[in-house]
């Protein structure tokens, strides 16, 4: 078959070289221009330095043998370091963690004292958190009740997570790695709005109006508006 197209396209950058690969073709015929425009881009001086090696394969998927080959070519050429490689291609275990880490938990129940909650994305709890539960998330934290107890969002280090309830008299905040014992603000006792708390420019919890997040989190809303 004539092959008129370029499978393999190499640009360098101040990070090393990029290869852009056809993700079309067959895996044999990629490797084999691989290994012919590589070859042609050496010299013999073997004292120059390491050359970095990014790889974008596009929308192919690799096996895991697939990508021990392509790292071994690439690496065969005595500079040649392979940094990444870059897929738009995810396996079925990644997409799942990442539809976990990205999802709304709707819980509706109660968390009482001794007691924790814990879930990779964000949490919806209807209910109450008592004195001594807690509730934490990856992402962040919709109480449609009263926060009395601990609440951790963004507990894998998202700063950009937020806390928000139907009433906050929590016991402690938690927002990443910050943490705010004693929050500096005065909670009423029978208050009707729903605040939020999040993480300042200053990395400092503050809690405010909920309807200041539009502001301070735009992207938070998940669906496209549309006008």
């Amino acid at each position: 078959m004539k092959q008129d197209q370029q499978l393999v396209t190499i640009k360098g950058t101040k990070d090393g070289l990029t290869l852009h690969l056809n993700d079309t073709c067959s895996f044999e015929d990629l490797l084999q221009e691989i290994d012919e425009k590589l070859s042609a881009s050496q010299d013999d001086d073997s004292g120059n330095p390491l050359i970095s090696v990014h790889v974008n394969i596009g929308n192919r998927f690799l096996t895991p043998e697939q990508d021990e080959e392509l790292r071994t070519l690439i690496r065969k050429e005595k500079n040649f370091v392979v940094e990444t490689i870059d897929s738009r291609v995810i396996s079925k275990e990644e997409a799942l963690e990442w539809k976990r880490s990205n999802e709304i938990i709707s819980v509706a129940r109660t968390i009482r004292s001794g007691q924790v909650l814990e879930v990779k994305g964000d949490l919806l709890l209807i209910g109450d958190v008592n004195a001594g539960g807690t509730v934490a998330a990856g992402g962040n934290i919709f109480i449609m009740g009263v926060l009395r107890g601990i609440a951790h969002a963004g507990c894998y280090g998202n700063k950009n997570a937020i806390i928000a309830a139907s009433l906050m008299k929590p016991m402690q905040l938690r927002i990443s790695d910050v943490m705010n014992r004693a929050p500096d603000h005065t909670y009423p006792e029978d208050g009707n709005e729903m605040e939020c708390a999040y993480i300042d420019d200053e990395n400092h919890i503050i809690v405010d109006r909920i309807q200041l997040l539009n502001h301070l989190r735009p992207n938070l809303t998940r669906l496209e508006r549309r006008m």
